[in-house]
């Protein structure tokens, strides 16, 4: 069984308001992240935040500590629940892979233009838990370094949404792609 775990803790800084919240087609960005994970997973939450549109997991060991922190509480609470791995994607992911389940396993993988999507074993909360308790880098490289994942490359650039001008770019392009 596969955990879907939205990373929604950011601060959405370069964004200048919470990006979660942003709409893209009349939807909100986290929304969209939710219902993508939903095709590929047998349950989806969402790390980092108190309200969502499915169950919220706080960050782990806390606030502020960057993707990292919503993957190691997916990683707990998918080791609690018997999850064999953990499916995470920022809540600007929003144009998934059709196939990304099948380009991603076996786990440890992820999307070499977007490290936050990626397919975990849940065996790596471990990994995780040393990286951030440790004083040393906490980048979603030194975790996929650390677990020895393959960084899967795409035909597809997927969304990497900083600013208002690049969700209104990506919007211009699902709408000219696809009619939303």
């Amino acid at each position: 069984m596969i955990l879907g775990v939205v990373l929604a803790g950011g601060q959405s800084t370069r964004f200048g308001s919470d990006k979660a919240l942003a709409e893209l087609g009349g939807r909100t960005l986290l929304a969209r992240a939710v219902d993508a994970l939903g095709g590929f997973c047998e349950y989806v939450v969402v790390a980092g935040r108190e309200m969502a549109p499915a169950p919220c997991i706080p960050d782990w060991p806390g606030r502020g500590m960057g993707p990292l922190a919503g993957i190691a509480a997916g990683l707990h609470l998918a080791q609690d629940q018997n999850y064999e791995s953990v499916l995470t994607c920022g809540v600007d992911s929003v144009d998934l892979p059709d196939n990304l389940l099948e380009i991603l396993s076996p786990a440890p993988a992820y999307l070499a233009d977007q490290p936050v999507v990626g397919l975990w074993p849940t065996g790596a909360c471990a990994t995780i838990e040393r990286i951030l308790e440790s004083t040393g880098r906490h980048s979603m490289l030194a975790f996929a370094e650390g677990l020895g994942a393959r960084a899967v490359k795409t035909n597809s650039q997927s969304a990497n949404i900083n600013t208002p001008a690049d969700l209104a770019a990506f919007g211009a392009e699902m709408e000219q792609r696809h009619g939303i």
